[in-house]
This record gives C-alpha cells, structure tokens and sequence, in this order.
C-alpha cells in the first residue's frame, strides 16, 4: 500500500490537525532520512501552506491542536508541538496547550530537531554578509545615539560585535559607549 493509501485509511479521510477533508496531501515532517508512512501526515492545504511558512499563521485556526495534540501518531505530535511553540509567544492558549502535551523521549526530541534549526538567528548587514560574533563592521550612516549627545559618523570602524536576540540589531562601542545599532546601517 502507497504512503498516501495508508495515511488515508490512518485519518479516516480527513486532516491529521484540524479534520478537514479539502485539498489533502502527504506531509513529510523532517527530518526525514526515508519515506514512510510513520514519518508523514496527511494534511489539508491550509494547514501545510502554515506549517512550512511560519510568516503566516492564523492563530485561529490552530485551536484546532486542542484536539489533535493527543493522537496517538507521533508524526502529528511532532507537527502539534511544534505549531504550539510557534504559537506560544503570542497565544496564552498555545502555552497552556504546550504545557500539557505529554511526549515520548523519543517524539519530543524528533519534535525539537528542527525547532532548533528554525530558531537560529542571522544577523545581516547592509549588503546582506553574515555577521558573526566578533566582527569588525563600518557605519555607513551618521547615526545619533539615544539618549545621549554622541553622533557616531559614518565611515567609523565597530570591532568586536556582539549579536542580540533581534536579527535587525547588534551590539558595539562607540567612542567607548556600549550602543545597539541596527544592521542596515553597517557593512561587514
């Protein structure tokens, strides 16, 4: 039997998160070393187009995970877990939600796989170079610095950047004050 056979008769014709029976198509949840049924879910086209472009999530439509988060299915916990993290920052519901999920060693770790990867942040400059801890970066802008008299002219060297959680700001020294700058304003 095909994947797409088997994810069918698993679903009952439906979607695996939020039980549509639209437009439904296998989902690989990665990583994926070799297709198989276990590692896949059958999705509807709303859902997929969100959970591989996380730009763009409808919060209410993922209430949805309320249900689907205690399958039985590995696969969908993974993606369950991992649209409630998504969510969380934003969502109380999703926090909650996250907080009672229960997940095998196993699952959580799959689960987690590829939040970390997602959660990286790059930091990039005015030319669109990686900037990496360290770094030696230019002002390419006079910038007046808040809170304070300080101008920081164009053209002045910033040695040994330091990154912040925000990927559009890094830190320097300045004439020997510690200031934040935003990345479009500097060249690696």
């Amino acid at each position: 039997m095909s994947i797409e056979a088997t994810l069918q008769t698993r679903s009952t014709g439906k979607c695996e998160l939020c039980t549509s029976t639209k437009e439904l198509s296998v989902y690989e949840v990665p990583p994926v070393t070799e297709a198989h049924s276990d590692k896949c879910v059958y999705l509807c086209q709303v859902c997929k187009s969100q959970v591989e472009d996380s730009n763009d999530l409808e919060a209410n439509h993922w209430h949805c995970l309320n249900d689907s988060m205690w399958s039985q299915v590995p696969a969908v916990q993974v993606i369950a877990y991992r649209m409630l993290k998504r969510l969380a920052a934003d969502n109380g519901w999703a926090q909650d939600a996250l907080d009672m999920l229960y997940l095998e060693d196993e699952t959580r770790t799959w689960a987690e796989q590829a939040l970390a990867h997602e959660e990286e942040v790059i930091h990039l400059d005015s030319n669109g170079a990686r900037l990496n801890a360290g770094d030696t970066v230019v002002l390419i802008k006079d910038l007046d610095v808040k809170g304070s008299s300080l101008t920081a002219k164009r053209g002045t060297a910033v040695r040994n950047i330091g990154l912040t959680s925000n990927p559009e700001h890094i830190e320097g020294r300045v004439e020997g004050q510690r200031i934040v700058i935003l990345t479009k304003f500097v060249k690696k």
